[in-house]
């Protein structure tokens, strides 16, 4: 057994990463907790909720709030939401009720949808639909005399791709956009990888708009592990997906990261750092959210320090 300091182990990063800047992957390892709020953009804040009945209310009643500040200024309220993490819509939904809201002015369109290798979208009866997801989670919860309008709940499906944007914008743009970062560091299912069409072109890139994409081999993983009990080969090899124009074009946005297992493990703490702190860039799309207005809210378990463990 090997005993006495650490031993200097020098090699690259695997090929398949799209981010391979190992120096600054090694900076931003390096962020402690105490420290992962500080930010030198103040119009984009970073907090840290412990504990995680408190994260997913808070997560919930963020939405709610928006939604009745909206109808108390009689004015639309247009919403741009993920399927995951899932727990905060159901308690939305009994706030919503418990309230009496009426929601005939919300419009909401999800950030995504799974598609095949034709980019065909899935159908709303497939178990592993974000639209089911929505419905089952969220919207079918809702007394029905306070439920938005059908008409005014939209998808990303291979019907409504080539004018989702344009929808978004004759509604006056999204008030808020919310979502989390994926393993890749994705925003949506905007992948890291598409960064290569762009490479420095910051310009470029935050006006790409919606489009259906090979999904990264991380995220067919990172999916597998949290909604197929693991399974890749249930996973879509395709999504169709919002772009960084419509994120970086709403009013506001409100990230959420839950990506935490349990037993000290998660998934997420890295590319948190990474996409908060790290140098904003084409191939951690995640990094575009330093560039704009909005907030950051991290799991406790997520925050932890970045550290190796063996036991």
């Amino acid at each position: 057994m090997h005993e006495g300091g650490p031993v200097d182990f020098k090699y690259s990063m695997a090929e398949f990463l799209p981010f391979r800047d190992k120096k600054e992957c090694q900076r931003v390892r390096k962020i402690k907790k105490e420290d992962l709020c500080k930010h030198p953009n103040k119009q984009f804040k970073i907090r840290i909720i412990e504990d995680a009945n408190e994260f997913y209310t808070e997560f919930a009643l963020d939405i709610v709030k928006r939604i009745r500040e909206s109808r108390d200024r009689g004015r639309r309220f247009v919403g741009i939401f993920p399927v995951g993490p899932m727990p905060q819509y159901p308690i939305a939904a009994r706030i919503i009720n418990e309230m009496k809201l009426p929601m005939k002015h919300v419009h909401t369109f999800n950030m995504d949808e799974y598609a095949d290798e034709n980019g065909n979208t899935a159908p709303l009866n497939w178990p592993g639909s974000f639209q089911k997801a929505m419905f089952e989670s969220f919207f079918d919860l809702i007394d029905e005399k306070l439920r938005p309008p059908v008409k005014n709940l939209h998808f990303p499906t291979k019907k409504a791709l080539p004018s989702y944007a344009k929808m978004i914008e004759d509604l006056g743009g999204a008030d808020v956009c919310y979502g989390g970062i994926g393993w890749c560091g994705h925003i949506a299912f905007w992948e890291a990888h598409l960064g290569f069409e762009f490479g420095d072109d910051l310009v470029g890139y935050k006006k790409a708009g919606p489009r259906c994409v090979e999904l990264h081999p991380m995220t067919i993983m990172q999916n597998a592990l949290h909604s197929f009990s693991g399974d890749w080969s249930w996973v879509p090899p395709k999504a169709n997906t919002i772009g960084p124009a419509q994120i970086l074009g709403a009013k506001h946005r409100s990230f959420w990261l839950d990506g935490y297992m349990g037993g000290g493990v998660s998934w997420q703490r890295f590319i948190a750092r990474l996409a908060a702190h790290g140098r904003v860039n084409t191939l951690v799309p995640g990094s575009m959210l330093q560039t704009a207005p909005g907030t950051c809210t991290i799991l406790g378990g997520v925050a932890e320090d970045v550290e190796i463990h063996m036991a």
